[in-house]
């Protein structure tokens, strides 16, 4: 699952648009990461909550995914993000894990953070749904 992860990862335009980087896979966990660049602030100089929002989405689904039977897909159902602090700081990580899957929804849970200051930016509770292979692109 590893490797499909990886794989549809590399197909995610948005993720190259934000220069964000997947980092660590492993069972119903995720994490992604981001630099700051002057292309994802907002009018304050702090990263956009678009990106903090898209990372923690990203980082969930292949979390969410990666407890998923193989050949499945993902697609986000809904997600609540949650802002604590301003991110005004030069990388960004998104974690997502699972908290609960099932044959068809799964949920987790996301927090974006600064690891080297121990700063929580955002918090997301997310709820994915598992494509089946008949079920993908309809």
């Amino acid at each position: 699952m590893i490797e499909a992860i990886k794989q549809s990862y590399n197909k995610q335009g948005f993720m190259k648009t934000l220069g964000a980087e997947l980092v660590s896979i492993k069972e119903g966990e995720v994490i992604i990461t981001c630099h700051l660049n002057d292309t994802l602030t907002q009018q304050h100089g702090f990263f956009h909550a678009g990106v903090l929002t898209s990372i923690a989405d990203v980082a969930c689904g292949y979390a969410a995914l990666s407890a998923m039977p193989k050949g499945s897909d993902v697609l986000t159902v809904e997600f609540k993000t949650n802002f604590i602090k301003a991110a005004k700081t030069d990388k960004i990580i998104a974690k997502g894990h699972v908290i609960k899957s099932g044959k068809t929804l799964t949920f987790c849970e996301g927090v974006v953070t600064n690891v080297e200051q121990n700063i929580t930016y955002a918090t997301m509770q997310a709820t994915m749904i598992c494509l089946r292979s008949n079920q993908q692109h309809k």
